[in-house]
Order: structure tokens, then C-alpha cells, then sequence
């Protein structure tokens, strides 16, 4: 749609401005001693309103030429000529407004359109079309640089979507896959504790599955979604897997992606409690800092034991989702001691 017409501001400016372009061809008129100020306002105002009606046509002008598809000639076969025939049809209707301006016989209407004058209104009304299409043609082109920007920002988010998506649906059957197992075992040595990690892997899923289409959740929300998976593993380890949450209170509605912290705490008991053999106390500690929020997981680690085999998919999927959401504005670090472990994430403040 024509941009002048889009709104009622758009319109009101546009006429604003015509009007002073009224305004200064009556001076014009009156400077060259063409007509009496009365006679001149009478006739260049109403023209120029109505040239500011068919200029607003010099829009579908510049959309008939496409920008990828000009050629020099053909602009200016095209341009020159629609300001050549809109030129000649201002001064017709010129032409017809004052003959009847002159049928009022009154001393403030009618001025006299000779010859040198119909000459000037010509090339005046021709380079004013000419303007008008170039005007145009300038809002067109930002326009379609606005359009290219947004199409370029909705291809990005849908990129992104599409690589977390990617990244979800590879950690749900890592963890899928090792509860299997983990209930595989317990079939063999303790049915009931089978029975009740199955029902505890049910609820899981259905929770994630709840959450899946979220961006992110709220910090309360993931904490939800790991004890439930530290459920699972607490009937595999029994007292050998302790855990603690120090929760800052104000940390509880600051928003995470989902299922970030769940695959730290699977590395942790696998790399950490398993090696074990008293087991130990997995420590979640999260804090505010404004514009930051922290959120560390600390395991103790066997520094004797061999490493277990892996992957790295948790970790290498939890690098891969925050760098997509946060870019440069997140870090995570982690180092390990002769007895502890610590992976620290440190993400922009975002409440719920």
C-alpha cells in the first residue's frame, strides 16, 4: 500500500506540505506580477491539493520497475515519461480551473494563464512528478530493506528453533536410554525398586514433555525436573547418592532453558558418585548477581578412579543451547581438585 496513504498522519503531512507548495507558487505568481495575491492564493492552492493527489500515484510508478530488474533507459523512459504526461495533465487542469474561475466574474478569481506561464507551470509540474517518484522510489527502497531485515531476523529464530529442537530431542534419549538400563539392572535384584523408577521415569517425561515448548522455565520448574530424575538414580544408588539444593529464594522464578541442569547432574553421579565407594552429596547452589544468575553443581570425585566412558553429550548440548540463546553473554566454567568437581553457569538476569 501507498505509504502517504497508509494513515491519516501520513495524509495530513502530505497535504501540509503541498499546501505550502500552494503557498509558494501564489508568491510566486505574485512576485512576477502575475496576478494579485486574491486571484493567485485561488488558484495555486486548489491546484496544488490536487497535484498532491495525483502525485501519490508516482508510488505504483517506482513499484512498476522492480529494483533487481533496471536498466538506465528504461528508468528513464519510464520515470521521464510519467513525469512528462503528468506534468502536461496538471497544466490542463490548470488550464480548466482558471477558465472557470473566470465564470465567477468576481476581482479575486482568475488569473492570466498566457503563454510563458502555462510554459513554467509545465516544467514546474513535470520536475515535481519527477521528485515525487524519486521520493517514492527511496521509501520504496527502505522498505524493502526493512522487509529483507525482518525475513533475515525470522530466519535466524528459526535456525536457532530449529538447532535446539535438534538439541532436546538428543537429550531426552541419552537419558532415556541410561534409566533403561538402570531399570534393566534393578529387574534382576529389586522388582519393587524397578517398579517405582519406571513410574518416577514416567512422570519425568511427562513433566518434559509439558515443558518441551517452552524457550525457557523458570528455575523452580528445572529443579522440579531434576528430582525427579534424582529419584530414578537414588533407588539405584540408595544412600550412596546425597544430594543438596541451596536455593536462593530469589533465584526460584529466574528463567533457564529447560533440562540444562539435568544432564550436569547425570555427569555428575556417572564421572563422580559411581566411583565412589561410600558415595557423596551432590551440592546445586544458584545466587543472584544482578545482571547475572549464578548456578553451580559441585560432585566429589575418586582423582584414582579411571574415567568412565562417555560421550560428553549433556555437557557438549548444554554449551551448544546456551551459546544459541545467549551468545557471548553467558559463560560456562568448569575445574576440578583432587576431591571435588564444580561446573559453574553464569547466564543474564531473566525473571519469569
Amino acid at each position: 500500500m501507498n505509504p502517504i496513504l497508509s494513515n491519516l498522519r501520513h495524509i495530513t503531512l502530505s497535504y501540509a506540505i503541498w499546501l505550502l507548495v500552494g503557498c509558494l507558487l501564489a508568491t510566486l505568481l505574485v512576485l512576477t506580477n502575475s496576478s494579485p495575491w486574491s486571484n493567485a492564493l485561488f488558484f495555486a492552492i486548489p491546484m496544488s491539493l490536487v497535484f498532491g493527489s495525483i502525485a501519490a500515484s508516482a508510488y505504483y510508478v517506482g513499484r512498476a520497475l522492480p529494483l533487481k530488474n533496471r536498466r538506465f533507459m528504461m528508468v528513464a523512459g519510464v520515470f521521464g515519461g510519467s513525469a512528462l504526461l503528468y506534468g502536461a495533465l496538471w497544466v490542463l487542469l490548470c488550464f480548466l480551473w482558471n477558465k472557470l474561475s473566470v465564470f465567477f466574474d468576481e476581482n479575486w478569481a482568475g488569473i492570466v494563464l498566457n503563454q510563458h506561464l502555462t510554459s513554467l507551470l509545465f516544467i514546474g509540474g513535470t520536475l515535481l512528478y519527477l521528485l515525487s517518484i524519486l521520493i517514492y522510489d527511496v521509501l520504496l527502497a527502505l522498505d524493502n530493506v526493512r522487509h529483507a531485515e525482518r525475513r533475515e531476523a525470522a530466519s535466524e529464530v528459526f535456525a536457532r528453533e530449529a538447532e535446539l529442537q535438534v538439541l532436546r530431542t538428543q537429550i531426552n534419549p541419552h537419558f532415556l536410554f541410561n534409566s533403561l538400563n538402570s531399570i534393566s539392572a534393578l529387574t534382576t535384584i529389586d522388582a519393587a525398586g524397578a517398579r517405582t523408577m519406571t513410574i518416577e521415569l514416567a512422570q519425568f517425561f511427562r513433566q518434559t514433555l509439558a515443558l518441551s515448548e517452552k524457550q525457557k522455565i523458570p528455575l523452580i520448574e528445572e529443579i522440579a525436573l531434576c528430582n525427579h530424575f534424582l529419584a530414578i538414580e537414588k533407588i539405584r544408588f540408595g544412600k550412596k547418592l546425597q544430594v543438596q539444593m541451596d536455593l536462593d529464594d530469589d533465584t526460584e522464578n529466574c528463567l533457564i532453558p529447560p533440562m540444562l541442569l539435568q544432564p550436569l547432574l547425570e555427569n555428575a553421579i556417572k564421572h563422580g558418585i559411581r566411583d565412589l565407594v561410600e558415595g557423596g552429596t551432590i551440592r546445586v547452589s544458584s545466587k543472584v548477581r544482578a545482571p547475572w544468575l549464578f548456578i553451580a553443581i559441585d560432585n566429589p570425585i575418586d582423582a584414582h578412579a579411571h574415567p568412565a566412558p562417555g560421550t560428553g553429550t549433556g555437557l557438549k548440548n548444554m554449551q551448544a543451547r546456551i551459546r544459541s540463546l545467549y551468545g557471548d553473554k553467558s559463560r560456562v566454567e568448569w575445574q576440578a581438585t583432587e576431591n571435588l568437581f564444580r561446573v559453574e553457569l553464569t547466564l543474564p538476569l531473566e525473571r519469569a
